[in-house]
């Protein structure tokens, strides 16, 4: 109850200083839309100022929002109006008149200045957040601790984003994530194959963050979206740019963007290629409290990788109305992925009677390919109305044999070595149609409906050295395969007034999955139709401040690696497998989020609530000091949290961003006879520092901290490090030169504490620190890693 007070209190605070502000009435209102006079496209954040016709000194000024509009309120009796833009001729609007205490300008064109643009190509460019009515779109800059950062890396430095050190992405401290490129699935995007690792901080332009998705999105993720958006120029004539990453431990790669654009084509491309190594040192501690025995470990295991990643392809504007879009990805990789685990067994005496040690020797390739074929069309009578399809192919494999050698240094006991051999298959199809029609100004209607198809293969083998010769271990080997089907139609309606914005949504999707184990046919199938509603409303109440409410129902389908009985053996006395019966669980989402802006500070401040059933937890059985872990439904969790983003400039020099996430939650669940009724809260907090050294100098500071919070078994510890970044300029900004260090102290760890009556168990995990240094260059009227304008899309 306390907290909810606290935040009614926040809310009725900020309210009391904004709505007298609302209330004001002035006699003169001035509105219209920024174009560009070429491509006829918006020119969001061009700088609108009214200036007093005779001593030409500023009145008041405003920036264009997304769409290009504006609108100023004045009661000077003499003025005159001038747009303005980088990269753009100024223009100066006089003699301006309207009726009834409204001047509507109409449709302003700005024309490009090339002077300007062949001589001021490059500026420091920051991320930063912008707001919506139904999400959140971090912009990426150029932030210097970014440096050769993949697109994991990049995600945890979005806010209400968390990723720990195994690659698990939550959002505001929850999983359940549902990962888009492009507003799309993607094989990139998969959480097993580790695709967005070919993905680099420096392709991507910017990432939605949409907490509480509409309709038209797909009901997948019971926390919300992350849709990656890949940067495509389309600026006319050649454009391009190159960059080069090298790091320690290894982490080498180079990047090149390049795009030709034309009146009818625009050409784009990106490759990449690199390798790295990504290090782990990790203990876990099993001890078992019947016969007071405990197996210790601790070892070190290496991910090193090298990568080959092309994106490729073409716009024809086949007229004004309708573009065709078809392009490809192609993505591969060689795993080389060494360990040495060593291993201590404690009797009830505590005393070491034996020792081993356990190398692993792994090899992979992982091939991955994409392609879609797009079409839209526009419509003359809106801007707005259009008709998009899109279709969608993508397929992962992975070819993977591992060599486990176990060698005694101390007693008696022996442990066989193992051969285990993997072959992966997954190919997925989207179909997707949707249309979009502006009825009125003030109403749009938009409808569509999506079909996606998974079909999955995972043949793997275990072998056991039995004698002089590897024989067949049945008990692990098996035939995993996965189908599954879903059919989606959604329609959603958008009603804009003047201060005032609703949108309702209504999905409906029918799922068919199946499952079959070859060696034993055991099969799982299920099906279900379920209905996804939507709503959001924002309210305006000045320029300064709006208020935004929302709410959707979600789901959380079971992924292959979690209905899959069979996991790696890398360690055979802590084993993870997949649970074939497990259910999807379903979140009903609500959130109250505010925009306050108020000079040098915007300031976003978030009431969240989520009730989600079936919630799938990590369960522990324990037998013979061997821990096995294990996907389960387990009951349901009540979670509500405060959330606020805060941006402020400090000075020309120095500037701050910080992000704040608390919640608690509650859980009830059993399972057979045991309850699992417990509860917890959990906090992140980030803050950036950014400062301006000189001209052409800037440095990076961004502090991290993870609270510790209880699951369902287990006590995870918290945690905090540190990120930094500094960046130099040369040759009038063409060339950039950044080095990054992530996890400056070598703090970013990952402990679990699980007590029960029969057992305790302890676990360590630690990545370590990573030093980049990145150089770029951009040429044509293409970046080096910082371009002073806007992407136009």
């Amino acid at each position: 109850m306390k907290f909810y007070s606290s935040g009614l209190i926040v809310i009725l605070f900020l309210l009391g200083g904004v709505i007298p502000l609302a209330a004001q009435q002035t006699p003169t209102e001035i509105s219209g839309i920024v174009l560009e006079s070429g491509g006829k496209q918006p020119i969001p954040f061009a700088t609108v100022v009214l200036r007093d016709t005779q001593s030409k000194s500023p009145i008041t000024s405003a920036t264009t929002a997304q769409d290009g509009r504006f609108k100023l309120i004045t009661d000077a009796p003499n003025f005159y109006l001038e747009i303005s833009f980088l990269g753009f001729i100024t223009q100066r609007l006089d003699n301006l008149s309207g009726t009834k205490g409204k001047i509507e300008l109409g449709t302003v064109y700005l024309a490009e200045d090339s002077k300007v643009l062949n001589e001021v190509v490059v500026a420091g460019q920051k991320s930063t957040t912008e707001f919506k009515v139904d999400k959140r779109v971090f912009n990426v800059g150029n932030d210097l601790s970014s440096t050769g950062m993949g697109a994991l890396e990049l995600l945890n430095h979005v806010p209400s984003v968390n990723v720990n050190i195994e690659g698990e992405v939550s959002l505001r401290g929850s999983t359940g994530v549902q990962i888009l490129i492009d507003g799309k699935p993607s094989i990139l995007a998969d959480e097993q194959s580790n695709a967005l690792g070919t993905i680099t901080a420096d392709m991507i332009e910017k990432v939605e963050v949409i907490t509480n998705p509409s309709a038209k999105y797909d009901a997948e993720g019971t926390s919300g979206i992350l849709n990656i958006v890949l940067k495509k120029e389309e600026k006319k004539g050649m454009n391009g740019s190159i960059s080069v990453n090298t790091g320690i431990p290894d982490n080498h790669s180079i990047g090149i963007s390049l795009n030709r654009r034309t009146q009818k084509f625009n050409l784009f491309t990106q490759l990449g290629v690199g390798y790295r190594s990504l290090p782990r040192y990790s203990e876990n501690s099993n001890r078992d409290l019947t016969n007071n025995t405990t197996v210790y470990s601790e070892g070190d295991a290496y991910r090193n990788e090298t990568f080959y990643n092309i994106i490729l392809g073409a716009d024809y504007h086949i007229n004004e109305l309708n573009v065709l879009t078809l392009s490809g990805n192609f993505a591969y990789e060689v795993e080389d992925q060494p360990s040495e685990t060593y291993f201590d067994y404690l009797d009830a005496s505590n005393t070491i009677t034996s020792q081993w040690q356990r190398e692993e020797n792994t090899e992979a390739t992982n091939p991955k390919w994409q392609y879609e074929l797009q079409y839209k069309k526009d419509f003359e009578d809106h801007k707005d109305h259009q008709l998009l399809f899109s279709a969608l192919g993508r397929f992962f494999g992975k070819d993977q044999s591992s060599d486990f050698i176990n060698t005694t240094t101390l007693g008696s006991v022996q442990y066989s070595d193992q051969l285990t051999r993997t072959k992966f298959q997954q190919a997925d199809y989207t179909f997707k149609l949707d249309y979009v029609d502006p009825i009125t100004e003030q109403f749009t209607l938009e409808t569509g409906a999506q079909l996606v198809i998974n079909d999955v293969g995972n043949d793997y083998e275990v072998q056991d050295l039995v004698g002089s010769e590897f024989v067949t271990n049945p008990n692990l080997t098996n035939n995993f395969e996965y189908d599954q089907k879903v059919l989606a139609v959604y329609v959603t309606s958008a009603y804009e007034f003047d201060k005032l914005g609703v949108k309702l949504g209504l999905r409906l999707e029918n799922t068919q999955l199946n499952t079959l184990l070859t060696n034993t046919n055991e099969r799982n199938n299920q099906e279900y139709t379920n209905l996804f509603p939507s709503a959001h409303a924002s309210y305006k109440f000045s320029e300064n401040f709006s208020l935004q409410a929302g709410y959707s129902r979600r789901i959380y389908r079971p992924r292959l690696w979690d209905l899959n009985p069979f996991f790696n053996i890398r360690d055979n006395f802590n084993i993870r497998t997949g649970n074939p019966n497990l259910l999807p669980q379903f979140t009903d989402s609500y959130e109250v989020t505010n925009i306050f802006i108020m000079g040098k500070l915007a300031l976003n401040t978030g009431i969240y609530h989520r009730y989600t059933t079936d919630v799938k937890e990590l369960v522990v059985a324990f037998e013979n000091n061997v821990r096995t872990t294990m996907p389960m439904n387990i009951g349901t969790d009540r979670t509500t949290g405060i959330e606020i983003n805060a941006e402020y400039d400090l000075a020309s020099w120095i500037s701050a961003n910080a992000d704040f996430n608390y919640n608690s939650y509650k859980r009830v669940g059993s399972l057979e006879s045991q309850v699992f009724d417990f509860e917890g809260t959990l906090s992140t907090a980030r803050l950036t520092t950014k400062l301006k050294l000189s001209a052409d100098l800037e440095m990076e500071l961004t502090g991290n901290y993870n609270s510790g919070f209880p699951t369902v078994q287990s006590e995870l510890s918290s945690t905090t490090f540190m990120d930094f970044g500094l960046r130099k300029k040369f040759l009038d900004s063409k060339v950039v030169v950044n080095v990054g260090v992530r996890d400056v102290f070598a703090s970013r760890i990952q402990e679990r504490y699980t007590t029960q009556t029969a057992f305790e168990l302890y676990s360590f995990g630690q990545r370590g620190r990573f030093i980049t240094l990145g150089f770029s260059y951009g040429f044509g009227k293409g970046e080096a890693m910082t371009y002073s304008g806007r992407r136009r899309r």
